[in-house]
């Protein structure tokens, strides 16, 4: 019943009611118009096999023996148009029959595209990919409102390669449409509309107007305009690529991540012939496929999806509370409310609570992009000075500082006042939970879930179990990480958890090196150059100094773990209260826009650019720290530990993971060379026994 609602909601015309021949539904209305509607079996999302396209290939076969008035290409999934590609199709694929598949790809597009009739995709919803590929190859796109179209394939090492990198430039702006491809990052219908990528955007209920407009020559397709007459020549496309290349290069190295700048390469050499830029992308797809880079970004892919498939029905959670207004706390709570729930927020304080609602308002500005979606969130986020909202709460989560008594107080408070069956979380980082749910009258419903900073942009969630909590609460709270589009990774309660555990050994190295010595510019370069977002002394400096000597306290005492200690003058820094990036004065000075005075590496004196030793000093303990969390059943499995440390840390993605790094490396040649930095710098380089796991 709600898929057939659903299929009305959608104009799809005749095919309506038609029957299902393998991928899509077909009919011709009384205009004589065919409409090809693309609806995959069993999936809630389309996405472009060669089955698809084989199928397409059959309606062709039809279509060109007797030519309909006009064909329309849509889709019947209220999720959107296409989703892309289907990459699990390349996963155990040699490079020929990869380079079969594509070419045979290519020809059946090129059909399509050459069909003496108006051809016309009709866009809603998500069009990436491959299906934006299939919608180019049509002679116009019509979006309705809600689309989004965009090129993500750079995110798995790759480029379009179904034809995407010169049908895109022959109608688009072609310098919106190679950033599209070299970014990844999607248009909104409208904009879509102005570089060119469609040529109508319209309401849902005038989609058949449009359509009948479309093959009655009352709409005109788009073309590249003057832009693309002037970069069908090479000396202009030259002059721009080199721009390109530089900008490409600000996010990225091209031994790390090659496709942005093959792309550039084959705009610049072949952007003036599409036939030579089919050949050429053809080619470079081929061999991208096969680079480490994207095998490890297709995995990250995978574990993103594994995350999300730890989902287990719904959450039935709509209402929740945020105790404690800070900067974590008032992250969450409007977090929450651009997702959809209907969130209060208190404190003991009304001042805090007016910060993160200021804050909250500047953050779905960036976001949502959309007046009335942040008008609409910020509606759904309410002030609750006297906790109020606790009473109607499906869930209430505790954002209180790390102060175990604290904590223990609020939570019990906020225990008495919950109604039946609503959950109680809290966000430590840093303390046990054990202690926190035997102060509660039910602990089965208690557990924490453990955001990292800035909730906008960290994916990662931690959901933190203990002995008492309920399958149930823990089922309940994994999907309601999942409803606010984030990633769950259940760990168990130790100290730091995974990803704190992991990271405080790749910090405390590096404080360590400045003691000794080694420019901190330096070691945050090397980490950089491995794949890291932010170099280890920044990080400290973000995280702030006083919470990662305390931090490494924790581990050390509750753990055992053999840290380097920190130095003395680390422990002045933080009396005098130069905690970093938010006292403007940490392990670098900042300026007014809180970025690090840095020095360049280039004018640094030292030697310390030869050390073979600094990066692994780095990373090893890391990985051995990833391990140790395995063997002790902190995390179930590789999988989720290498997504958890990818999407919480920003562990090299190109790398896969530091389990699928230290596998590529050789588990052996790993463990010996921790051994030989134990012989040099002591027991805390020393293997953990889980590598025998692995």
């Amino acid at each position: 019943m709600l898929d057939t609602l659903a299929d009305h909601a959608i104009e799809l015309s005749v095919a309506v009611d038609a029957e299902r021949r393998g991928n899509w539904r077909s009919g011709i209305d009384e205009d004589g118009i065919a409409w090809w509607v693309l609806d995959r079996p069993d999936k809630s999302v389309n996405t472009i096999d060669r089955s698809v396209l084989e199928d397409l290939s059959l309606l062709l076969d039809a279509a060109e023996a007797a030519p309909p008035r006009g064909i329309v290409i849509r889709s019947a999934k209220p999720s959107g148009f296409a989703a892309g590609a289907d990459i699990a199709q390349f996963l155990d694929a040699a490079t020929a029959e990869i380079a079969a598949m594509l070419g045979e790809g290519h020809r059946v597009l090129d059909r399509l595209a050459a069909l003496p009739v108006p051809t016309i995709a009709v866009i809603h919803g998500h069009c990436l990919g491959a299906g934006l590929e299939l919608a180019l190859a049509c002679r116009f796109r019509i979006a309705v409102a809600n689309a989004s179209l965009g090129f993500p394939e750079v995110m798995l090492g790759l480029h379009p390669g179904l034809g995407g990198t010169f049908r895109s430039l022959a109608v688009a702006d072609p310098l919106e449409a190679m950033t599209m491809m070299l970014t990844g990052k999607a248009a909104p219908a409208k904009r879509a509309r102005r570089i060119g990528l469609v040529d109508a955007v319209v309401e849902e209920r005038h989609v058949l107007n449009a359509v009948r407009a479309a093959v009655g020559g009352e709409l005109h397709p788009a073309r590249g305009g003057w832009k693309g007459r002037a970069f069908a020549l090479r000396p202009a496309r030259s002059l721009v690529a080199r721009r390109m290349r530089a900008e490409a290069a600000k996010a990225a190295k091209p031994k790390n991540y090659p496709a942005p700048f093959r792309l550039i390469d084959l705009w610049e050499k072949h952007g003036g012939s599409p036939e030579r830029m089919r050949a050429a992308e053809l080619e470079s797809f081929s061999d991208l496929i096969e680079t480490p880079t994207s095998r490890n970004l297709v995995r990250v892919f995978f574990l993103r999806e594994a995350m999300r498939g730890l989902k287990d029905g719904p959450s039935d959670i709509k209402r929740v509370h945020v105790i404690g207004a800070g900067a974590m706390g008032g992250d969450i709570a409007a977090w929450a409310a651009r997702e959809g729930f209907r969130v209060s927020l208190s404190d003991i304080d009304a001042k805090p609570i007016g910060q993160a609602l200021r804050k909250a308002a500047t953050m779905l500005d960036k976001t949502l992009r959309d007046k009335l979606k942040v008008r609409d969130a910020l509606d759904r986020l309410v002030p609750d000075p006297g906790g109020l909202g606790i009473a109607g709460a499906d869930l209430v989560i505790e954002a209180a500082p790390e102060r175990l008594e604290l904590k223990q107080s609020i939570l019990r408070d906020a225990e008495a006042r919950m109604k039946p069956g609503a959950i109680l979380a809290t966000n430590t980082s840093a303390l046990p939970l054990p202690d926190l749910a035997g102060v509660l009258a039910d602990p089965s419903r208690f557990v924490g879930v453990h955001f990292f900073n800035p909730v906008s942009r960290m994916q990662l969630v931690e959901v933190v179990k203990h002995d008492a909590l309920s399958p149930e609460t823990l089922r309940r709270a994994t999907n309601f990480v999942a409803e606010l589009s984030r990633l769950p990774a259940p760990v168990k309660p130790t100290a730091g958890f995974l990803v704190n555990r992991a990271l405080t050994p790749y910090i405390a190295e590096a404080i360590l090196m400045v003691a000794e010595g080694v420019p901190k510019e330096r070691i945050d370069a090397r980490a950089e150059s491995f794949g890291m977002p932010m170099g280890p002394v920044e990080l400290a400096d973000r995280v702030g100094l006083d919470i990662a000597v305390e931090v490494a306290q924790t581990l050390a005492e509750r753990l055992g773990m053999p840290l380097p200690e920190m130095p003395g003058w680390l422990h002045q820094m933080v009396r005098e209260g130069k905690l970093g990036q938010k006292t403007g004065s940490g392990l670098y000075d900042y300026d007014e826009a809180g970025k690090p005075k840095k020095i360049h590496v280039d004018a640094l004196p030292d030697g310390s650019a030869d050390d073979p030793n600094l990066l692994d000093r780095l990373i090893l303990p890391m990985v051995n720290t990833v391990v140790a969390c395995l063997r002790e059943g902190v995390v179930e499995s590789e999988e989720i530990a290498d997504g958890a440390m990818v999407f919480g840390t920003g562990f090299a993605p190109f790398r896969g993971g530091p389990i699928r790094y230290a596998r590529e490396r050789g588990v052996d040649a790993v463990i010996a060379r921790l051994r030989e930095l134990e012989m040099v710098h002591g027991p805390r380089f020393r293997p953990d026994p889980g590598w025998d796991r692995i």
